[in-house]
């Protein structure tokens, strides 16, 4: 939901969540990286500008997430949002099989949902868009129906007035950029570290073969 003009932000409580992850550690997603220098140099002025509204700390890396998996285990699932680690080998077979070419996609202007702040991504061409079909061929995605492509900022610490957000935002001088996106990323956060840094297992380099990360060196689901 996004931030009204006439409401409050949402509170990110220090808590564990355990009625979510269930004893659960690792929560999987594919997810774009932010490397591009100047634009992570603009993020963290942006996250430096608004951090005495922002949940801190805050370890994870700048990224756009592109299709939420759930919790990786290499058991049969026992919830709906457990994701195998085969359910992860059919992913790579379809992205392979789609023969997926880079893409550019821009940085729009500051934005906000009720409970974080982000950079709005624009995806002219619906690249996005089309990676995430592939993605659903062989599983259904655990996340909103509706799919906004962002770059968060960060979650907020306390109830603030909608109002004041937004006339911070207006404020703040802005930039865009167009980066070139070659890579897809797969990975995951640790369930119980709020904002916690990604974890990366695999990455699927677009027109190209699938570079793989060693399960065995990251034992994720242990």
């Amino acid at each position: 939901m996004f931030l009204h003009s006439q409401s409050t932000t949402v509170v990110t409580q220090a808590y564990d969540y355990p009625e979510w992850h269930k004893g659960r550690e690792n929560y999987a997603l594919w997810y774009i990286e932010i490397k591009h220098p100047a634009l992570v140099d603009y993020l963290n002025q942006l996250r430096q500008k608004f951090s005495n509204f922002l949940f801190h700390p805050n370890t994870r890396q700048f990224h756009i997430t592109i299709y939420i998996c759930g919790f990786l285990t290499d058991l049969s699932p026992q919830f709906d949002d457990d994701f195998q680690f085969k359910q992860l080998q059919q992913h790579l077979q379809d992205l392979k099989k789609s023969n997926l070419q880079p893409f550019k996609l821009k940085t729009g202007k500051i934005n906000s949902f009720s409970s974080a702040l982000f950079v709005d991504i624009h995806d002219d061409q619906n690249s996005l868009s089309n990676i995430k079909k592939i993605l659903s061929y062989s599983t259904q995605e655990i996340a909103p129906t509706q799919y906004c492509p962002h770059i968060t900022l960060g979650l907020y610490k306390a109830e603030f007035p909608s109002q004041q957000i937004l006339e911070e935002i207006e404020m703040t001088q802005q930039q865009q950029f167009e980066i070139t996106i070659d890579q897809l990323h797969f990975g995951f956060y640790k369930a119980n570290d709020l904002q916690g840094k990604l974890f990366d297992l695999e990455y699927y380099s677009l027109n190209s073969n699938t570079k793989k990360v060693s399960l065995e060196q990251n034992p994720c689901c242990n």
